[in-house]
C-alpha cells in the first residue's frame, strides 16, 4: 500500500514512520527543505502529559475579555473579518464549561499517555539523542489563589491516571534549586515525576533520517497545489517544486491508495477544498533560546511559570523559552510591534526568575537570541482530528495546537493503525469512528 503524507513536521515525520514499519511505501511532502522547520521548529520542548489542559474552561472567556488589549497577555485574540475565525471562537465559548472541560481532559490524556508510551518505543528502537532530560515537569505559582485552584487540576488530573502532585515552595526549591533567587515570590507548585522534556526538531529530523533510510521517499521543497478529487474519493495530489535547475515550473501528479493531511494549522484550508471542513485555527506561539552564561545555575527540571504562562527546558547548554498563543490568522512576522512585545516579554521574565544565568541581551547591545514563531494547530477542544474523512482514501492528523510534540508519536502510530484496520488501544473519539466528539467536523455537500 501507498501512502502520500502532506507534511513533515512531528506529526508526518512519526506517521511515516509506523507506516513504514507496517510494510507501506511512504511519500511524504512539505515545502520546507528539512523535516520539522515550521510548527515542530521550536517549541516549548515538553512532554507534557500531566500539564494538558484544554484552553476553554469557565474562566476562559473573561480572560480572554480582559486580555485583549494587552500586548504580552497568554492569550490574546485579535479579532479578523474572517469567517473561521468566528466561527472557531463561538465553538471555543461553548466548551467553555464544567462538563466539556472534563470530557476534553480526558481524550487529551488518553492520547497522551498513549503517545508516551509510543515515543519512550521509539527512542529504544531507534537510539535517537535530543537533549532528553527525564526530570519530570514543575509548575510554579505566585499568588496563593493560582495556586489553591491547582488542587483541583491535581485531583481531576489524579482521577484520569496522571501522578501530578501538589509541592510546597520549598519541596519545589529542592526538586529545581534554580529557582532559588526568585523563590520569595513562589507560592507553591506542582510536579510530575514521569514527564520530560526534548528537543523536537532534532528527533523529528533524525526520526526522518531514518524513515529515509527504511525507504521513504522525501519530496523537501514542493508545494501541495491542490487534492484532485474524483467522485467521492482522493484521485491524486499535485504538488510542484519551488525551485528548479531547468528554471522553469511544472506541476506533477502523486497518485497513492491513501493522503495523509498532515500539514498543522494549513491543513484546514486545504482539506476544505474538497469539502473537508474541519475547525482548526492557527494560534501563533513564540519562544526564545537563549545561550547559557551560568550553566550550574540553570534548571534541569523543565517548568512552567504560571505567572506569564510560559514553559522553560533546558537544551544541552541552551534555554528554551515558549508561551502565549496570539489568535491572529496566518501571520508569522516577528518585527511587528505585536510580535517585538511579545519576545522582549520573554526575555524579561528569564531574567527576572533567573537573573544573569543566560545571555538575553538584544542584538543592539551585543547578544544573540534565538526568537521564533510558529502556528499552533488549534481546536475549540483542544483534541485533534485523527483518523478518515468522509472523502475515499483522504486520512488526517492535525490539530495538535500546544501539544504536537506530547501527542506526536502516539498520534502517527495511532493512525498507522487505523489505515491498517487496527483499533488504537485507548479511549479515544478518532475521525471518522462512531465515537462522540465536540465539535463535529462538517463536510459540506
Amino acid at each position: 500500500m501507498k501512502t502520500i503524507i502532506l507534511g513533515a513536521g512531528i506529526i508526518g515525520i512519526s506517521t511515516a514512520w509506523h507506516l513504514l514499519e507496517r510494510g507501506h511505501e511512504v511519500v511524504v511532502v512539505d515545502r520546507q527543505p528539512d523535516a520539522a522547520l515550521e510548527t515542530s521548529f521550536a517549541n516549548a520542548a515538553q512532554i507534557s502529559v500531566s500539564y494538558c489542559e484544554p484552553w476553554a474552561n469557565r474562566d476562559a472567556p473573561l480572560k480572554a475579555l480582559k486580555w485583549m488589549f494587552d500586548n504580552e497577555a497568554p492569550l490574546l485574540f485579535r479579532p479578523h473579518l474572517d469567517w473561521h475565525q468566528w466561527r472557531w471562537g463561538l465553538q471555543f465559548l461553548a466548551q467553555c464549561n464544567d462538563a466539556a472541560f472534563e470530557r476534553n481532559v480526558q481524550q487529551i490524556v488518553a492520547l497522551g499517555a498513549y503517545s508516551h508510551a509510543a515515543l519512550k518505543d521509539l527512542v529504544s528502537t531507534t537510539g535517537i539523542e535530543y537533549n532528553r532530560l527525564e526530570r519530570g515537569i514543575a509548575h510554579f505559582y505566585t499568588d496563593q489563589k493560582s495556586f489553591d485552584a491547582a488542587g483541583h487540576a491535581v485531583e481531576l488530573m489524579r482521577k484520569h491516571g496522571v501522578q501530578r502532585r501538589l509541592v510546597s515552595r520549598d519541596e519545589l526549591l529542592q526538586i529545581e534549586p534554580a529557582f532559588k533567587a526568585y523563590g520569595d515570590k513562589i507560592t507553591g507548585g506542582t510536579y510530575t515525576s514521569t514527564d520530560e522534556s526534548g528537543d523536537a526538531r532534532v528527533f523529528t529530523q533524525e526520526l526522518a533520517r531514518r524513515c529515509l533510510e527504511r525507504g521513504a521517499q522525501f519530496l523537501y521543497g514542493h508545494d501541495v497545489l491542490r487534492l484532485n478529487k474524483i467522485g467521492d474519493a482522493i484521485d491524486s495530489v499535485a504538488v510542484m517544486a519551488r525551485q528548479t535547475s531547468g528554471g522553469g515550473k511544472k506541476d506533477f501528479i502523486l497518485k497513492g491508495d491513501a493522503v495523509v493531511v498532515a500539514c498543522g494549522s494549513y491543513s484546514a484550508p486545504l482539506l476544505r477544498t474538497v469539502g473537508v471542513d474541519l475547525p482548526i485555527y492557527p494560534g501563533k506561539g513564540y519562544s526564545a533560546t537563549f545561550p547559557l552564561l551560568k550553566p550550574e545555575g540553570a534548571p534541569m527540571v523543565s517548568t512552567i511559570d504560571d505567572g506569564k504562562k510560559i514553559a522553560m527546558s533546558r537544551l544541552g547548554n541552551h534555554l528554551r523559552v515558549a508561551g502565549t498563543i496570539e489568535l491572529n490568522g496566518y501571520d508569522l512576522s516577528l518585527d511587528s510591534t505585536l510580535a517585538r512585545a511579545r519576545c522582549h516579554m520573554l526575555s524579561r521574565r528569564i531574567e527576572t526568575i533567573l537573573p544573569g544565568v543566560c545571555d538575553t541581551r538584544t542584538p543592539e547591545e551585543g547578544g544573540n537570541p534565538q526568537y521564533w514563531t510558529g502556528l499552533r494547530p488549534a481546536t475549540p477542544t483542544n483534541i485533534p482530528f485523527i483518523g478518515q474523512t468522509r472523502v475515499g482514501k483522504l486520512w488526517v492528523n492535525a490539530g495538535h495546537g500546544t501539544l504536537g510534540w506530547t501527542h506526536g508519536a502516539g498520534s502517527g502510530k495511532a493512525l498507522a493503525e487505523l489505515i491498517c484496520g487496527e483499533r488504537p488501544a485507548m479511549n479515544f473519539g478518532f475521525l471518522g469512528a462512531e465515537a462522540a466528539r465536540a465539535p463535529r467536523a462538517v463536510v459540506a455537500a
